[in-house]
């Protein structure tokens, strides 16, 4: 099997609520093909020296967590124990948060035309969205002041 590349998001809930508002989004993603979701765990801050892991599919079938987890195929069990800690350091105590490791799907396509054409990728490089957006309104800003 090989994979396409690998994303790993967390996701803060400083209620320590999860209530599946993103549920829609993340299935039509799924059902689309753009991404497959490859491990995930749900975590709460508990104390400052406790967080409490829960695998998704090991919880209530009913839950939103559980619904979470039906989404997940394979899991490929890339989320440790460390990342977990590290991932959730600075959560408060109360927050949640789920860690999703995505696939993105629609990359295999892509990643075995450039194969076939003889090419390689040399570099993937993700800039999160708000910081592109930071550098255009800066970029915007100084324009303005032109």
């Amino acid at each position: 099997m090989t994979l396409g590349p690998i994303e790993v998001v967390t996701i803060g809930f400083e209620s320590g609520r999860f209530r599946g508002e993103i549920i829609p989004e993340l299935e039509r993603l799924v059902d689309a093909g753009v991404i497959s979701v490859a491990d995930g765990v749900f975590v709460q801050r508990v104390s400052e020296d406790e967080t409490a892991i829960v695998e998704f599919g090991q919880d209530d079938e009913s839950s939103d967590v559980a619904r979470v987890g039906a989404l997940i195929g394979e899991a490929l069990e890339l989320i440790s124990d460390e990342d977990v800690e590290m991932l959730t350091d600075q959560l408060p105590v109360g927050a949640a948060a789920a860690i999703l490791v995505f696939e993105h799907t629609w990359v295999k396509p892509l990643r075995d035309a450039i194969a076939a054409a003889g090419g390689e990728l040399i570099d993937s490089i993700r800039v999160p969205g708000l910081v592109v957006q930071e550098v255009l309104d800066s970029i915007q800003a100084e324009d303005e002041e032109k």
